[in-house]
């Protein structure tokens, strides 16, 4: 099933990345549009938190390793808020420990940079079930 396409209040589903990587950002809320998903992207935990799409994300796309807050931080701030939009996290890094912690923390999934279209509308499949 693919959930892109559902639409929300007349509304695409709302899918915000949150990555300092400038790349990351211009490339994959493109991708996601593509996909059927409304995107927007972040360059900051921080700026995200602040923004007026928090309550309006359906999913986050979300870096672990980041300057200020990382990823993990802003799940958990999230948990704090009562906020339980579904993560899925993005990182360069192969660290299992960190794969765990994240998904043990809730993340629907764990993607390694680079992945695949595939890849990552499973993951956003498997995210938005759980809503």
């Amino acid at each position: 099933m693919n959930f892109g396409q559902e639409k929300i209040a007349d509304q695409f589903l709302l899918v915000a990345v949150v990555d300092d990587d400038e790349s990351v950002r211009e490339s994959l809320p493109d991708l996601l549009k593509e996909l059927g998903f409304a995107a927007i992207a972040f360059s900051s935990a921080e700026e995200f938190l602040c923004s007026a799409c928090l309550c309006q994300t359906r999913c986050l796309i979300l870096d672990i390793a980041m300057p200020g807050m990382n990823g993990l931080e802003l799940q958990q701030e999230l948990k704090v808020r009562g906020n339980r939009i579904p993560i899925i996290f993005i990182s360069a890094l192969k660290e299992e420990d960190v794969r765990e912690l994240a998904l043990e923390e809730g993340a629907a999934e764990f993607l390694l940079k680079p992945f695949s279209d595939t890849a990552l509308l499973q993951a956003l499949n498997t995210a938005l079930q759980v809503t």
